[in-house]
């Protein structure tokens, strides 16, 4: 499995974008194989893997290390996350989403072990039901992936607007 470090930069967007400290932000995305935690029909329930949050800092910035997410039947890859904001132990806002990757960096990806061990892919970005949702505005949810072969570093930017 290939390490993927992904670090997400949350802004609130009001007159200016200013970093959001103390947004929660949880993420979750399937194994190599395709495989979720904790989740009946993958008989995963009670195992809790690739999955988990962190607290923005002041800049508002959390980074994850865990490792590139598979594929599986009818999805493009992708990671979901959600981030979410409270005042006085009471959730005051979330916002739910997907980041997705460059397929040409995916497909380099899979041709290693052990993601090669599922053969090729059947969805690729352009054809997936969330990246293209809302107008084809998938672009915009494309991590910025550096990286090859030993590990890829990932940056993806939020705007939120919570008022």
């Amino acid at each position: 499995m290939l390490p993927l470090s992904r670090t997400f930069n949350v802004a609130k967007i009001a007159a200016s974008c200013t970093a959001l400290d103390g947004a929660q932000v949880d993420v979750w995305h399937c194994d190599a194989l395709g495989v979720y935690s904790d989740v009946s029909t993958e008989n995963t329930v009670g195992k809790r893997y690739l999955r988990g949050y962190q607290v923005t800092d002041s800049n508002g910035k959390v980074t994850f290390s865990t490792i590139y997410p598979g594929w599986y039947q009818g999805r493009a890859v992708h990671i979901h996350f959600k981030v979410r904001t409270f005042v006085a132990g009471q959730r005051t806002f979330e916002f739910t989403s997907q980041i997705f990757f460059n397929d040409a960096i995916s497909d380099e990806v899979f041709k290693q072990t052990p993601y090669s061990s599922r053969g090729a892919r059947d969805t690729r970005n352009a054809v997936d039901m969330v990246y293209t949702s809302n107008n084809n505005s998938g672009a915009m949810l494309l991590a910025n992936v550096t990286g090859s072969g030993g590990g890829y570093p990932a940056t993806f930017g939020i705007g939120l607007r919570l008022a």
